[in-house]
């Protein structure tokens, strides 16, 4: 890809995640991307040609912009399942404050716009892959609690750890996001991890 075909690209991404962010509530429109990036609608159906592929390309572009690889490096290559289950949650965590904007614009979206469900799906399947590492790192030492299957025990900390229980923590119940983490670690804990006899 050329310089100037990259530049129009990320241009196109930092309009829709631009917007996204806004929190306008209304579903964001290729002539609504096109006109923040100060480019053509045709430009941006160029890059794009269906607007699914550039929501979902939007949201993984602010994963990119906010090196979502190296925070993930303690939860990669923690030696336990126990420790990889606390990293992960610490840095998931606090990463749900940073994407919370177009997450927030995305879910409300969802009910009636298919494209951006598409795109929240997207994130929240690779929300669910860091989920089911740590479980199954749990499980490879033996630390699973028993009466837990690995899928449902990721079913249980996906759900855990969902954008919306975060929302009524922080902002229906007041919790900081120091109390938010921490008590998602003992929870997670409790919930997933075999009893110590």
């Amino acid at each position: 890809m050329s310089s100037e075909k990259r530049d129009t690209r990320a241009r196109i991404l930092r309009a829709a995640v631009e917007l996204l962010e806004s929190g306008t509530g209304g579903a964001v429109r290729m002539s609504d991307i096109a006109k923040t990036a100060g480019i053509s609608r045709q430009a941006v159906y160029l890059h794009f040609p269906k607007r699914a592929d550039l929501l979902i390309a939007a949201t993984r572009y602010l994963d990119e912009k906010n090196d979502v690889d190296a925070r993930l490096e303690k939860s990669r290559t923690a030696q336990t399942g126990v420790e990889r289950l606390d990293a992960w949650v610490e840095v998931w965590g606090n990463y749900i404050p940073e994407i919370y904007g177009i997450g927030k614009a995305l879910m409300a979206m969802m009910d009636s716009d298919e494209e951006a469900r598409a795109a929240w799906d997207d994130r929240m399947q690779a929300v669910r892959h860091g989920c089911a590492a740590a479980v199954r790192d749990l499980a490879r030492d033996g630390q699973l609690a028993p009466r837990l299957s690995e899928a449902k025990a990721t079913d249980l900390l996906w759900t855990l750890l969902s954008v919306r229980n975060w929302a009524q923590l922080r902002h229906e119940c007041g919790w900081t996001q120091e109390e938010y983490v921490t008590h998602m670690k003992g929870l997670a804990r409790v919930s997933l991890c075999k009893a110590k006899s």
